[in-house]
C-alpha cells in the first residue's frame, strides 16, 4: 500500500506499517557520531572496541566488523586507531572527506550491471520506464505513471519539480556531502550522504569509522533528470539494503534532502556549506535542531511497532 505524499514533491514510499510517527526530543550532545537516550549522555568509555560495542548500534554492524577483525586483525587495529583519531576531530572533517573521494572513485568506475551489496549500476530511466513512450503524454499523466508504478513497491519515489532540482543539483556541486540524522529508540543514528553524479549515497557514520574507505552504500537515491528540459519534472526512485535500513528509514533521509538541499531559508542550507567548507565549525547537534525547528521531525521517529533498529 502507498505512503503519503510528502511535502511539496509527490515524495512517496510503500510502507508495510502505518504506525504513528512521534518526535524526538533535542538531547543533550554526548561522544561524536550517537546521542544517546534521554536521561544518559550516551558516551562510550574507553577506547577502541569497547567503546565501539558500547555505541547501541555496533550490533546491526557486529558481523562485519567482527569479520574484519577474524581476516585482517591488523587492518582492524589500524581502523581502530584512526576512529579514535576521528573521535577527537569535528564532524565533517577531511578523515571523512577521503571516504567521500574514495566513493567517487569507485563510483566513476561502476559498470553496467549489479554492484556490491545489489544495488544496481548506471541505473537508467530506460531500465525502469519507457522513455519514448511518455515523451507523448503531459507531466501530469507521467507522474501518475509513475506514482502508480511505485506505490505498490517498498521504496522510496518522488516526482520533483525542474526548479527544484535545478536549485538541488547545484547546490550539489558545490557542497556534495552532509551528515544526516535518522530518529532511533535509543537516540540518533547519523548518515553520511555523498552525491556521485544525480545518485546520492548513503552510509551510517559508525560504518565509516569501522570500514573506512571500504563502507558500502546502504541507501542510493537515484533522479532522472532525462524529462527535466521537456516535461519541467525530474523523476527520482531508490534502492537500499534491507538488512540495516527498512523503507521508513529511506523515507526519512530523502525528506531531508528536501529539507536541507531545496530549502528557501539560508541558515538550513547554511549547515550543509559549513559541513562542507567550514567543517570545524559543524555542530551535529544543529542538524537536529534544524528537524525539530522545522517540524519535520516530528514525522521521522518510527514508532516501535515498525522500528527495526
Amino acid at each position: 500500500m502507498a505512503g503519503p505524499l510528502c511535502q511539496g514533491w509527490g515524495l512517496g514510499a510503500a510502507l508495510r506499517s502505518r504506525a504513528a510517527l512521534r518526535p524526538l526530543g533535542l538531547l543533550a550532545p554526548p561522544a561524536r557520531g550517537l546521542l544517546g537516550p534521554a536521561g544518559g549522555t550516551g558516551t562510550a568509555a574507553g577506547s577502541g572496541e569497547a567503546a565501539l560495542e558500547e555505541n547501541p548500534f555496533y550490533g546491526k554492524y557486529r558481523h562485519k566488523i567482527q569479520e574484519l577483525r577474524r581476516s585482517s586483525p591488523d587492518v582492524f587495529e589500524s581502523r581502530m586507531e584512526k576512529r579514535s583519531e576521528v573521535k577527537r576531530q569535528p564532524v565533517g572533517h577531511s578523515k571523512q572527506g577521503e571516504f567521500i573521494r574514495c566513493m567517487e572513485e569507485k563510483a566513476e568506475g561502476l559498470g553496467s550491471k549489479t554492484g556490491k551489496g545489489g544495488f544496481t549500476k548506471n541505473k537508467t530511466l530506460d531500465s525502469i520506464l519507457n522513455v519514448e513512450m511518455v515523451k507523448e503524454k503531459s507531466a501530469e499523466e507521467i507522474t501518475q505513471i509513475w506514482n502508480q508504478y511505485f506505490s505498490a513497491k517498498d521504496t522510496v519515489y518522488a516526482v520533483i519539480p525542474a526548479d527544484k532540482f535545478d536549485v538541488m543539483w547545484k547546490r550539489a556541486h558545490n557542497c556534495p556531502s552532509f551528515l544526516y540524522a535518522l530518529p532511533r529508540k535509543e537516540g540518533y543514528e547519523f548518515f553520511v550522504g555523498q552525491w556521485s553524479g544525480t545518485e546520492l549515497h548513503f552510509t551510517s557514520l559508525i560504518n565509516v569509522q569501522t570500514q573506512g574507505e571500504t563502507a558500502p552504500s546502504q541507501l542510493v537515491l537515484y533522479h532522472y533528470p532525462d524529462l527535466q528540459k521537456e516535461k519541467g519534472i525530474v523523476l527520482m526512485t531508490a534502492e537500499m539494503d534491507s538488512k540495516f535500513l527498512v523503507v521508513h528509514d529511506a523515507q526519512c533521509l530523502a525528506n531531508q534532502v528536501q529539507l536541507f538541499y531545496a530549502t528557501d531559508r539560508s541558515e538550513t542550507y547554511g549547515l550543509v556549506e559549513t559541513f562542507n567548507h567550514r567543517s570545524s565549525e559543524f555542530k551535529y547537534m544543529a542538524v537536529i535542531a534544524e528537524l525539530e525547528q522545522s517540524g519535520l521531525g516530528k514525522e521521522l521517529r518510527p514508532g516501535q511497532a515498525s522500528d527495526k533498529s
